[in-house]
């Protein structure tokens, strides 16, 4: 069972120093001089690496008119790239290195505090087990000048030992709040120090309890806190942690919600054990009061505007997900199959408009269904099939682009078991496979006998399960407008063991081989500057910069000493020109972080001259509904590939929106019907042909009469195709929650309902309470009726097992691990 670690409101990086040094593989290496540049690609030399020590991350110019429009990928097309002048004496000045004092066997933990204000905390720890308890050291250091130098700063926690667990807690409002959690194991407590000014000073706090998690900031208030003890026992500050109340016991799960409200699951036993008979409580004033809203609760989650619970529905290990859009006052049974203990759901994303759904299929397959919802998140509709999402570690390759609208990137289990990967434009509407770079090449038997194969695949979640040779995951920024940087191979992904990285300056239309084997790399100046180094088992001493979005790319020799690199980091945000290079010298005693400062390399400010016109989402230019995409085009401002210049902290990617005409690519398939391959036309699911499409919303029988169609949730278009869809309110009862047992009958009847009445009427003695009872409660739709929806019948019907694993994967910064055993765990 995942321990609810919650750091989503943290930014920062931890390292663990553990080596593997008999762990050798081989990956793909390139040696380049000092002044050397070279355009994606190069030749390959085989070394030895050995996979590092990891290092993770914590925590308007001028007019649209008069400006070109510009396909992003042809601008350096037949251009050789030039030799930049100038970079080792631009560089050198502003290259600076600082050695940490910390024993081989230790850890470092990096955190930004506030929002473009330089300062950077690092907590270095040693701790070694002894039977039940631990013994340690932890030294901290603050750099104020985006870690270019740093002092020395432990006296001002008095040297205390601080978990790695708990690192360090930066509040989510960018106003320098810092927490760190001390262990006095001798006396066996817990302190706090608390700062408020950017950890120029801190506070020391004893704890009355032993927290169990590190503690979650309310986002709408930073002074309010909240932890879990090792006793499961919820505590609440609301002063920056200077007093604390206990304000429940026995809290399994607990998380913030909107409007400083809290919800957390319990058990009146005391055991977190018995999932599926948990309670889903809710406190809008701190814990001075509370609110059942849910029973027989396997996990929860809440994402966007929704608040999603896994739910036992009474029928043995069946579960199922109830959505509420009110905070939990009111739920429906969501429109999905229902799962069981050998399957699982997982929340790939949530936004305000709708949610993606993995709906895991039967057996041991590692593929399932996504599932797109409608605004309400209770009818949900097929989006793609085979989705890959293995019970080998439980992760899914599902990644949300961030730098332009609507794309979503993931893998599937194709027929012939391999792994392929798709992306999708439109929120889901349409998927498609990705094509091969035209620098890129495709091995001859692949290409002759299986064509099908020489597409690009993007590596991600799943390859670094199955530990291939990927240091970094797929990035992307939202000011760095349509870039993805991302390792990849062509062929076939499973034998490949050493990706090359990829770059798509379009948002994932067109990509391009930008460097030769694996590589660490960054987004910098919102995309003016990419940055990457080498990942290797050998000493490094260059750094590869591309300032035309990954065409060209320059080598920078940043130091005469080389060290074992172990990751990269930057100010987050992407607007940084300062990146950091973490790593250690031959005797692997000391932490070493070498940082170097791009601004003086591109010295000039950008020109109104050096931006072009760039209409996102153009794949057609002749077409008339050219990067339509969700209801409208978007034209941005971008630098011109050609341009050597500092875009600043204060660019903003320029936009102007214009609304397009209602076209099919507008809808998601309706309840009930699905998009087959290369096909925009929505065709009715074979096994609901010829059944009534029936829904339970809000306690009342739904009839959906569709053509098939249903408007993608957030889109803007406007006139032109506009099919028929109709929601009837059949004014049926039924039960649109399984939430409260005591309230479900299995069908409902005119006898049913006459005795409901009588005996109303006999304890109220008044026939006109009685007639005013039933037409508020009855006919209103709150008395609960049990009845399964169309798609349960389906399920029910062909034998199909199931339960569920809910996950909040990218829902806000993205998940770092995930565990197989349950859906709570995978509800982090």
């Amino acid at each position: 069972m995942l321990s609810p670690k919650l750091s989503s409101f943290l930014s920062m990086i931890s390292i663990t120093c553990i080596f593997a040094l008999g762990l050798l593989f081989p990956i793909i290496a390139q040696d380049f001089h000092e002044g050397e540049y070279f355009a994606g690609g190069g030749q390959r030399s085989l070394v030895k690496t050995l996979r590092p020590r990891e290092l993770r991350s914590v925590g308007g110019r001028s007019s649209l008119e008069n400006s070109e429009l510009s396909k992003r990928s042809a601008e350096l097309n037949g251009q050789s790239c030039k030799t930049l002048l100038g970079i080792e004496s631009a560089l050198n000045n502003n290259t600076h290195t600082f050695t940490f004092n910390v024993r081989s066997m230790g850890s470092l933990s990096l955190a930004w505090v506030g929002e473009e204000a330089g300062v950077l905390l690092v907590l270095t720890t040693f701790q070694v087990p002894m039977f039940m308890m631990r013994f340690g050291q932890s030294n901290l250091y603050r750099s104020e000048d985006y870690g270019k130098t740093f002092q020395d700063v432990t006296h001002l926690i008095n040297h205390t030992f601080v978990q790695t667990e708990f690192g360090i807690a930066i509040s989510p409002d960018h106003s320098g709040k810092v927490i760190l959690t001390g262990d006095l194991s001798e006396i066996g407590a817990s302190r706090l120090f608390r700062s408020q000014d950017f950890g120029l000073s801190f506070v020391p706090t004893d704890l009355p309890f032993e927290p169990l998690i590190q503690m979650l900031y309310n986002p709408g208030d930073c002074n309010a806190l909240l932890t879990l003890s090792v006793t499961l026992d919820l505590w609440l500050s609301e002063d920056f942690g200077a007093t604390w109340r206990k304000i429940h016991d026995s809290v399994c799960l607990v998380r913030w919600g909107p409007k400083h409200s809290i919800y957390f699951t319990t058990n009146s036993n005391g055991s977190c054990n018995e999932k599926g008979m948990l309670e889903l409580r809710r406190t809008r004033d701190y814990g001075r009061s509370f609110h059942t809203i849910a029973t027989r609760v396997y996990s929860f989650v809440l994402g966007g505007r929704f608040v999603f619970a896994s739910i036992m529905t009474g029928m043995g290990t069946e579960r199922m997900i109830h959505v509420s859009v009110d905070g939990g006052d009111v739920w429906n049974m969501a429109q999905l199959p229902t799962v069981n203990h050998e399957q699982f759901y997982s929340i790939l994303a949530a936004n305000q408009d709708m949610v993606f759904m993995h709906v895991d299929d039967p057996g041991d397959s590692g593929v399932g269904t996504i599932y797109v919802s409608d605004d309400r998140g209770a009818v949900f509709s097929k989006s793609l099939e085979r989705h890959l999402y293995t019970t080998v570690g439980s992760d899914t390759d599902f990644t949300a682009v961030n730098s332009l609208r609507g794309v979503y990137m993931t893998s599937i289990l194709t027929d012939e078991g391999t792994v392929e990967t798709v992306i999708t434009f439109d929120q889901g509407g349409k998927w498609q496979t990705l094509h091969r770079p035209q620098n890129s090449r495709c091995d001859i038997e692949t290409a002759t006998n299986r064509p099908d194969r020489c597409r690009l695949h993007i590596h991600a979640s799943y390859s670094t399960t199955m530990k291939m040779n990927v240091p970094m995951l797929p990035l992307s920024q939202l000011n760095a407008i349509g870039l993805i940087m991302a390792h990849g191979s062509v062929g076939d992904p499973e034998s490949v063991l050493s990706p090359d990285v990829y770059v798509s300056d379009d948002g994932g239309y067109s990509w391009l081989l930008a460097l030769r084997g694996p590589h660490h790399y960054a987004i910098l100046d919102s995309g003016g500057l990419l940055v990457a180094v080498q990942h290797t088992s050998l000493p490094v001493h260059q750094i590869k910069f591309s300032t035309d979005e990954g065409q060209c790319w320059h080598v920078y020799n940043f130091t005469s000493d080389p060290l074992y690199f172990s990751g990269m980091d930057s100010e987050p945000g992407a607007r940084s020109m300062n990146v950091s290079l973490w790593g250690y010298r031959n005797d692997f005693s000391k932490w070493v972080v070498i940082t170097v400062d791009f601004r003086k390399l591109l010295s000039r400010d950008c020109g109104e001259g050096d931006y072009v016109q760039w209409l996102a989402h153009s794949a057609d230019p002749s077409g008339p509904s050219d990067g339509c995409v969700l209801g409208y085009k978007e034209r941005f401002l971008r630098l011109r590939k050609d341009s050597v210049c500092w875009n600043g902290r204060d660019y903003i990617a320029t936009k102007q929106p214009t609304p397009c005409p209602c076209t099919l690519d507008d809808y998601h398939c309706d309840f009930g019907y699905y998009r087959s391959e290369n096909s925009s036309e929505c065709v009715e699911q074979e096994e609901l042909k010829g059944r009534p499409l029936e829904f339970c919303l809000n306690g009342t029988t739904e009839q959906l009469q569709s053509s098939g169609y249903r408007k993608i949730p957030g889109d803007r278009c406007v006139g032109g195709f506009q099919p028929d869809r109709k929601e009837i309110d059949l004014r049926k009862m039924c039960t649109s929650s399984a939430l409260h047992p005591h309230s479900l009958t299995e069908d409902s009847s005119p006898n049913t309902a006459l005795i409901v009445m009588a005996v109303i009427v006999i304890l109220l003695m008044s026939a006109v309470a009685g007639v005013w009872l039933v037409k508020k409660y009855v006919c209103g739709g709150r008395f609960l009726v049990h009845r399964y929806s169309v798609m349960r019948e389906h399920v029910k019907a062909n034998g199909i097992e199931g339960v569920d694993d809910l996950d909040t994967h990218s829902m806000e910064t993205g998940k770092s691990h995930y565990h197989d055993d349950s859906d709570q765990d995978l509800l982090e």
